[in-house]
């Protein structure tokens, strides 16, 4: 073969390649596998929980939660009695008023870190997670409240030469 020949030749036979890409998408449809998803509420047994996890600054809460008399456990004790502050108690309460769910469900809740208004935010966030998986009807309603985007808010680390995040020292002029 001589030098013109060998340039003017393919590398790849167009023939294999066209083989090739017809039968792709036909093998990519055979491995597609259905798509997992979590079972709601109604399609769990008796001793089984939809799941979900909150943060909020330093705080992590997951939250269980399942059909039941509306019996409410923060840390293994009442959610007033953990929370005595109205605001906190309303801010935990919310998801369940937006979905029409409070009374409902059984709510047991392990929350760590932070003080109370992050806790707080947290079991709200977990518990919002946790009615959409065991009602999926209810997503829009808990969208519109705000109740599933994560405050990402955290506090500001202390730079050098000042004295907190932005605060300065005392500057004196003498």
């Amino acid at each position: 073969m001589t030098e013109e020949q060998a340039q003017s030749a393919p590398l790849i036979d167009p023939e294999k390649v066209k083989a090739v890409v017809t039968q792709a998408p036909a093998e990519e449809s055979q491995d597609v596998q259905p798509v997992k998803r979590k079972p709601t509420a109604a399609e769990l047994g008796p001793k089984e929980f939809c799941w979900g996890t909150g943060r909020r600054k330093s705080s992590v809460a997951r939250v269980r939660i399942r059909p039941g008399s509306g019996k409410f456990l923060i840390n293994k004790r009442e959610f007033d009695n953990y929370f005595p502050g109205l605001r906190d108690q309303n801010d935990i309460q919310r998801p369940l008023s937006a979905t029409d769910s409070l009374g409902k469900y059984d709510i047991w809740v392990n929350v760590i870190g932070g003080g109370t208004t992050g806790q707080a935010g947290a079991v709200l966030l977990g518990l919002a997670r946790a009615l959409i998986v065991a009602d999926p009807s209810s997503f829009q309603n808990l969208r519109d409240g705000g109740f599933l985007t994560r405050d990402s808010r955290a506090v500001e680390r202390k730079k050098y030469g000042k004295r907190g995040a932005r605060r300065s020292f005392q500057f004196s002029k003498r």
